[in-house]
């Protein structure tokens, strides 16, 4: 057999520059794919990053916030002071359903049943306007509309809560039976403070 027939490249420096380009090819090839899995991890963290970002931004403000004075005896009642549009909106955005307003008309300052609606609330109003409309014909019109909307989440007011803590507490002393500090201890925890003493001489008079 002629040894012409073997067509063998004994050439080790051409044999070595094939392996390095396909080793390089290899290496070139390799090199791209961790380029787009960094690529992806790096995504991926960008939007972890984001979402975690998200997450850690301030919530929306507790009512507390918008409000100097701020009474809730339970759960599903809240007295607070004069309303206006971010008010009404921070009180829908908490689950409140209900609004009963006490001030009279001279005292507001914005179209309050019409924030009330745009923003989902129910609304009902019954001015008093101080001592003089602690009167049993105004405490039975709050009586009933605190039953109509007994069950759900409901925000009553004046200016300061002090005209609603004493209608509370006449109702409680006066429709419900309660005793004398029964009635103002309901009072106070719904607002009461400087009517407190014209609530006690209303109720020493027998209804």
């Amino acid at each position: 057999m002629s040894n012409n027939n073997l067509l063998l490249d004994t050439n080790p420096s051409k044999s070595s520059e094939l392996n390095g380009n396909e080793l390089n090819d290899k290496g070139f090839k390799n090199a791209s794919v961790l380029e787009d899995v960094a690529a992806i991890t790096e995504a991926d963290g960008a939007s972890v990053t984001s979402h975690e970002e998200k997450l850690s931004e301030p919530s929306v403000k507790s009512l507390s916030d918008y409000f100097d004075n701020l009474y809730q005896p339970n759960e599903d009642t809240l007295v607070c002071g004069a309303l206006d549009e971010d008010k009404v909106k921070a009180l829908a955005q908490a689950g409140f359903e209900h609004i009963i307003n006490l001030q009279p008309e001279d005292e507001l300052t914005f179209d309050e049943a019409a924030a009330a609606e745009r923003h989902g609330l129910t609304y009902s109003y019954l001015p008093i306007g101080g001592a003089q409309d602690l009167k049993q014909i105004n405490l039975l019109a709050f009586d009933k509309i605190l039953r109509e909307y007994h069950g759900k989440k409901i925000v009553m007011h004046c200016k300061s809560g002090n005209r609603v803590g004493a209608a509370m507490a006449l109702r409680a002393g006066w429709l419900r039976g309660r005793k004398m500090e029964t009635a103002l201890e309901r009072g106070r925890a719904h607002g009461l403070t400087s009517l407190e003493d014209e609530v006690r001489n209303r109720l020493l008079v027998p209804r």
